[in-house]
């Protein structure tokens, strides 16, 4: 399996570290057509990612694939405008690369966000579910992120994930929805990752509600890992952009265009949501 060494990850480190004078305390992994949070922030420095040592790039579209430092409500942030995912043909290690890099950039916080089908009946397209918990199906075939030689410079051999989405982060996630305005399509759930590319069968989608999932997409999950692997905080909010089919007789059908078009429309609730979440850190 290919992996890469304590001193891969140094090197882009160092390398950004030295291209800018910002110490991310926060970092923001922006799903599909959520780069917009990227944007918001002030005093940018912007980074190709093929312009950063060993850096994957990003091949879907609704993903910008630059790196942008700056300031979000006066915290120090950096933001994946972009991630990578299994179906680009990446292996899970260099889906999570950014994640250590993150940990090594000083980031304390990691937020992750993405666009999901909705499988709990009580969800709504538009809805943002915070994330409370995971299944990760990778994982169960062998997938996972700490496979292989474990570096204690990142962190322990066997983590704890019974506390990957951080309580205290999700009750302030909560009173900022209120306060926002947003609380009336604010869900709490499961998220369930899939591989991809492929959306879901309907067998496949029964499945996982039975296994407790309240939505499901195709990433996330590996950087959580790494991330609570690293010590990182996190928060999880999933944009539930279409609702799964649930009935061989229905005629509807996902699509990727669907995801982004119902992004558009629920971002700015998004982002608002995080920037004032962010602020109080």
């Amino acid at each position: 399996m290919f992996s890469y060494s304590y001193e891969d990850y140094k090197e882009t480190a160092d390398w950004l570290l030295t291209h800018t004078k910002k110490r991310p305390k926060v970092a923001i992994i922006c799903g599909s057509g959520l780069g917009g949070l990227g944007d918001l922030l002030e005093d940018k420095t912007m980074f190709s990612y093929k312009d950063i040592p060993r850096f994957p790039a990003s091949t879907v579209p609704g993903h910008a694939g630059q790196l942008v430092f700056g300031k979000l409500q006066g915290c120090e942030c950096v933001c994946m405008q972009g991630r990578f995912h299994f179906y680009e043909g990446y292996n899970v290690q260099t889906v999570t690369y950014p994640v250590r890099v993150f940990f090594l950039l000083g980031v304390e916080t990691l937020i992750v966000t993405n666009a999901a089908g909705g499988l709990n009946g009580a969800f709504n397209v538009g809805d943002i579910m915070l994330i409370r918990d995971h299944i990760n199906t990778p994982g169960f075939a062998g997938q996972n992120p700490l496979c292989g030689h474990n570096d204690e410079r990142f962190g322990v051999r066997f983590p704890c994930m019974s506390d990957a989405y951080d309580q205290e982060l999700r009750v302030l996630a909560r009173q900022t929805a209120e306060e926002q305005g947003c609380s009336s399509f604010l869900q709490e759930g499961v998220y369930c990752m899939l591989a991809g590319p492929t959306y879901e069968t309907i067998a496949e989608c029964r499945a996982l509600q039975m296994l407790g999932a309240d939505a499901v997409g195709m990433s996330t999950v590996p950087e959580v890992v790494v991330a609570r692997h690293c010590g990182l905080r996190v928060l999880g909010l999933s944009l539930v952009t279409n609702k799964v089919v649930m009935d061989y007789e229905s005629s509807d059908r996902a699509n990727h265009e669907e995801v982004l078009k119902t992004t558009q429309h629920r971002a700015q609730d998004l982002q608002r949501l995080v920037s004032h979440l962010v602020a109080k850190f």
